[in-house]
């Protein structure tokens, strides 16, 4: 034996009772033989006494904190006050930096590393001495792109959400990061605003640490991540910058190592009912068309079947309850002092799996009793929505021959008058075409006009960026036009709005029917039918076909040329195919 001090695997007696296993971070440390000293001798290398980590639970942070990621700024800081709450609770936490898929700074998108950040996630578990993690992230595919890599590793694990930022106002006007931008630069366009208000706005907007305030994709994933039950209550809605945010922190540190002292892990918590859970708060929430991607995934790497025909039943009937931009006119600090995620379940909670277990170890229904609402203004309930399902939804499926694996709109957030639409299409091959053509004055166009952006999506880009909120012509923009029907098969923003129909697939690089649309076609959307198509005759599209030939691929090498060998359509995910499931992974030979 090691140590008389400290039985193989158990360490010190947990709080409560007896461990339920033994740590899996002991066949490093607690080994006999010469492989087993250099572990020790190495950690003791950093001035450890073997006391501080011998027998004791290994809590991996996997901290995506970087100085190009404004969002994630604080997680240094947070990552301090998570190891505070697990040294309380008798663990010893090691800070493991991944992947920070920052949205703003990263390019052509952070959607291409989402699936390197779940490798990266999975593999850091993996490799090391580790029994449980604190996942801290908030940038759009941060959450997702780390829990399908809790998800596959399956150990114990809880998410410490980074937080939204505090309300920005401008001129009187209060902000959201995202859809106050996209609003503005339309207004700077249209000539309503000046270069010095627009220079002015860079500093007012986005006002403190932390991920968007708006219902964009990061407030999204937040909030679905807890839905899931994979933080604690309440935690997706603490502002960044709000010192109770600290304190969860902390709190996450103390519960992840009480979690592996009860080997709670991600398989007995993310259920198809616990997913179900999640995809009926996206849809109260009026959250991004990107969860309809990232769910599918990480339902994938759980062993759950999730379709977007799933996604779209549970949208038929959730109407849009939280008063949040885009489909509304608050803010996420707002938000917060209404009561938060808890008091948005305890409305909806007829729509709700109670008995859905939770990180906290227990119900979904425990945890959010008592729950309660200061704000009817900003959280409504079932029978007063923001958005009433008659008027918009935050996901409608649209498939037809333009479409036929599927396409998806935010109606909640669009013109209810494009609802039902005919036009002629003015397509572009590239964002470069696009926006070397869109503000010409001779650009024939006018709002009836269907603009159209193609080899956007996953392969074709690659890594489908936010191309897809298509800007509308500068002249249509001077006449007052504010919203037109756009099609791409690559993503919009969760924060931005506008009849924008995304995630068309197939995608155009692999063939999919938006390869064979010419400008000067006519399109149809019908949303109420849900359709989308081009009307185009059979045998016309036949000959289109013939002579069509895919685009050449820009990587022969790099990440970039895995990606778009591997990724799977929209539908499917995103993921990557020899990722997706949930066959065992053998655990690394220690010799």
């Amino acid at each position: 034996m090691v140590t008389k001090t400290s039985p193989r695997g158990e360490g010190p007696e947990p709080a409560g009772g007896h461990r339920s296993r033994p740590l899996r971070s002991a066949r490093w440390y607690e080994r006999d033989d010469m492989r087993g000293f250099a572990h020790r001798q190495r950690t003791q290398q950093m001035g450890l006494r073997r006391e501080e980590f011998l027998g004791r639970p290994v809590i991996a942070i996997i901290n995506t904190w970087s100085e190009m990621s404004p969002c994630h700024a604080h997680l240094r800081e947070r990552a301090t006050a998570v190891k505070r709450g697990v040294l309380l609770a008798g663990g010893y936490p090691v800070e493991l930096p991944a992947l920070s898929v920052g949205e703003v700074m990263v390019k052509p998108t952070t959607m291409l590393y989402r699936n390197f950040l779940a490798m990266e996630t999975e593999e850091l578990l993996r490799s090391h001495p580790i029994d449980g993690a604190v996942l801290l992230g908030g940038c759009d595919k941060s959450i997702p792109g780390m829990l399908m890599g809790a998800f596959s590793m399956d150990l114990p694990a809880i998410v410490c959400p980074a937080g939204p930022m505090s309300t920005g106002q401008w001129r009187g006007v209060r902000t959201g990061a995202g859809t106050h931008t996209k609003k503005y630069w339309d207004e700077l366009r249209a000539g309503n605003i000046t270069a010095d208000d627009w220079i002015d706005l860079e500093s007012r907007m986005t006002r403190s640490i932390g991920t968007c305030n708006t219902m964009g994709t990061a407030s999204t994933m937040s909030a679905i991540a807890e839905a899931l039950g994979m933080t604690l209550c309440g935690a997706s809605s603490i502002p960044a910058a709000d010192s109770g945010h600290e304190r969860m922190a902390s709190a996450c540190g103390s519960r992840i190592v009480a979690m592996v002292e009860e080997d709670l892990r991600p398989s007995q918590i993310v259920s198809t009912a616990a997913f179900r859970n999640a995809a009926t708060v996206y849809m109260a929430l009026g959250g991004s068309t990107n969860a309809a991607i990232h769910l599918v995934a990480m339902a994938g790497r759980a062993g759950v079947k999730l379709t977007l025909d799933d996604l779209a039943q549970i949208a038929r009937s959730v109407p849009v309850c939280a008063n949040l931009f885009p489909s509304g006119d608050r803010l996420m600090e707002d938000f917060y002092f209404a009561g938060g995620l808890p008091a948005l379940l305890a409305k909806i909670d007829t729509r709700l799996d109670l008995d859905c277990r939770t990180v906290e170890g227990r119900s979904l229904g425990e945890a959010i009793a008592g729950a309660a609402c200061y704000d009817d203004t900003v959280i409504r309930g079932l029978d007063d929505p923001v958005v009433p399902l008659s008027r918009g939804r935050t996901l409608e499926l649209l498939r037809g021959n333009l479409c036929p694996d599927g396409a998806v709109l935010k109606s909640s957030a669009a013109d209810p008058r494009l609802m039902r639409h005919e036009g002629t299409a003015l397509v572009f091959d590239s964002p470069a075409e696009m926006s070397a053509q869109i503000d010409h004055p001779d650009l024939a166009v006018d709002e009836n006009t269907v603009l159209v952006l193609r080899n956007a999506g996953p392969v074709g880009a690659p890594g489908m960026p936010e191309w897809g909120n298509l800007p509308i012509p500068r002249k249509l923009l001077a006449r007052g036009v504010r919203d037109m029907v756009r099609i791409c098969d690559g993503r919009m923003s969760g924060t931005h709005y506008g009849c924008c129909i995304v995630h068309a697939a197939p995608e155009a690089a692999v063939g999919g029917p938006l390869a064979l649309l010419h400008t000067g076609d006519r399109v149809r959307l019908d949303v109420a039918a849900g359709r989308l198509d081009m009307l185009v005759s059979d045998e016309e599209l036949t000959e289109r076909r013939q002579a069509w030939r895919p685009p050449a691929r820009a990587y022969q090498r790099s990440y970039a040329a895995l990606y778009q060998a591997h990724v799977t359509q929209a539908p499917e995910g995103c993921d990557f195919d020899f990722l997706a499931g949930t066959i065992p992974t053998p655990e690394p030979d220690i010799y």
